[in-house]
């Protein structure tokens, strides 16, 4: 293996430019030449490649989003469209490459090794965590001490003013985001997609915490748990008390990688690298307890993903 790329892909996550800057690092300590491809998927089709070196990546490892920038391509999953994106790798000689991205990017890159007979190694870098397969994805952990951070200053302000809030975060089918920061938050309620919940129940008992003297409560809802507005409306119908709604967005996505994801990013980086080195399989890598793996391509999209009950357990326990 003689020359190698590298592409992020999807939705940006904090930990990207980390997980280049290992791949790139790697490859040259193993004398391997180095290519990033630009706004992932799109950017490869056409052939928008660009030699790397120790500079291009340094000064990169505290920075979110990606410099290789990324984009949707769901034309990718037309064979024709894979095969041009294996052509432009065969025209710059590229033997193998690394994907940097979430459930999507694993597809694009499973369809590319199966169809096109590329070889390639995904890394999973999305803040949603949404992948079975692996305990963490790259992002994840900024994301949540990031909405963290805002569940410190809204709570300040609910309770000087005697208000709930509501704050919406990303997540439309998993809700880890939301229960990992609800938790660490001290959240007084957790709304995701996995588990069902009563909003009259929920009503019923902040109006019962403000004549025990508690006069502010906060709400944390995953995107995909439910209509914001309809939950508010009914919340302040139900218990007489004022919600207030911040809906978090894109910020989540960006910001500095903390210590966890970067650590997360050099080790999935050095990882793809040697296993390309070594002539190994197309795979996915990911980490279980606290240990690298690999995994199929075939058996990253058969893995199901697990809600944690017992933290959600213990969210609703301790917020009593």
């Amino acid at each position: 293996m003689e020359r190698i790329a590298v592409l992020t892909s999807g939705g940006d996550a904090p930990g990207m430019n980390a997980a280049i800057r290992a791949v790139v690092r790697t490859a040259l300590a193993n004398k391997m030449d180095i290519y990033g491809v630009e706004r992932g998927y799109a950017g490869l089709v056409k052939g928008e490649i660009t030699r790397l070196n120790h500079r291009a990546v340094s000064d990169m490892i505290h920075k979110g989003g990606t410099f290789l920038k990324t984009a949707r391509c769901p034309e990718f999953k037309e064979i024709e469209v894979q095969q041009q994106a294996a052509d432009a790798l065969s025209a710059y000689g590229i033997d193998a490459l690394v994907v940097i991205g979430g459930d999507g990017t694993l597809r694009g890159a499973k369809d590319l090794s199966d169809n096109c007979g590329v070889k390639v190694v995904g890394i999973p870098g999305t803040i949603d965590n949404d992948l079975a397969y692996t305990d963490y994805t790259i992002g994840f952990d900024t994301a949540v001490n990031s909405v963290l951070w805002a569940i410190n200053n809204l709570r300040d302000t609910m309770h000087s003013h005697d208000r709930v809030s509501l704050i919406e975060v990303m997540g439309r089918h998993c809700g880890d985001i939301a229960l990992y920061a609800g938790v660490a938050g001290g959240v007084e309620y957790v709304l995701v997609p996995e588990i069902p919940y009563d909003l009259d129940k929920i009503a019923s008992s902040i109006k019962k915490s403000y004549l025990r003297g508690k006069t502010s409560n906060m709400i944390i809802l995953a995107e995909g748990a439910g209509n914001r507005e309809e939950i508010v409306s009914r919340i302040q119908e139900k218990s007489g008390m004022s919600v207030k709604v911040t809906n978090f967005g894109y910020i989540q996505r960006g910001g500095s990688p903390n210590m966890q994801d970067r650590i997360l990013a050099a080790r999935f980086g050095y990882k793809a690298v040697e296993i390309l080195k070594n002539d190994g399989e197309s795979c996915a890598i990911g980490i279980k307890d606290n240990k690298v793996i690999t995994v199929p391509f075939s058996e990253v999209s058969k893995a199901k993903k697990t809600f944690d009950k017992e933290l959600y357990d213990i969210a609703h326990t301790l917020s009593l």
